[in-house]
């Protein structure tokens, strides 16, 4: 039986790899990041009223809506309030709401679907006065299409979820980072 390998580490070598770690760490330009913005002085309050659906899809509005706060809540670089005590508002509009076919299977009968949505967004001060303003921000996504209506209906809405988390993600920057 074969005696495994060890490497004798006295105090002195526990030191040195523990230095060595700390100076190659700190010459990685490592840096705590994720505070810095370029925000407004005084933008520090934000309402996300519910956004208004100009589509003929019910309720597409919603998960929008719910991805925005989530976005803002999880970051807390502002604090989300109502619009009474908020600084500024955010209001989007759900202008464009489609779904088609994208792939069949051997039978012709679908097998994915895309929807594809297109918003404007628009931050606004207490006032009311634009302080930025996105049109036609578009996303896209699919889902499985199935013999079941309630299944495809889930995975529409789940479809529906990912391109809201994606849209509001890349707003959440432009908020922070691209003001």
């Amino acid at each position: 039986m074969k005696k495994p390998i060890t490497l004798p580490l006295n105090y002195t070598g526990i030191v040195t790899v523990t230095l060595l770690f700390l100076f190659l760490l700190m010459g990685c330009g490592y840096q705590m990041t994720g505070k810095e913005t370029h925000v407004p002085p005084g933008l520090t309050s934000v309402a996300i009223p519910t956004f208004k659906n100009q589509t003929f899809e019910p309720g597409v509005e919603i998960p929008f809506t719910q991805a925005f706060l989530n976005e803002f809540i999880q970051d807390r670089r502002v604090n989300v309030v109502g619009r009474a005590e908020a600084s500024s508002v955010l209001e989007g509009v759900v202008k464009y709401f489609r779904i088609y076919s994208v792939s069949y299977d051997q039978s012709g009968f679908v097998v994915e679907y895309q929807t594809d949505v297109v918003l404007d967004i628009a931050l606004k001060d207490r006032a009311g006065k634009v302080l930025w303003r996105e049109k036609d921000v578009s996303e896209s996504a699919w889902f499985r299409a199935s013999s079941s209506g309630l299944i495809s209906e889930a995975n529409k809405q789940a479809a529906i979820q990912v391109a809201a988390r994606l849209v509001a993600g890349r707003m959440r920057n432009r908020f922070f980072y691209n003001f």
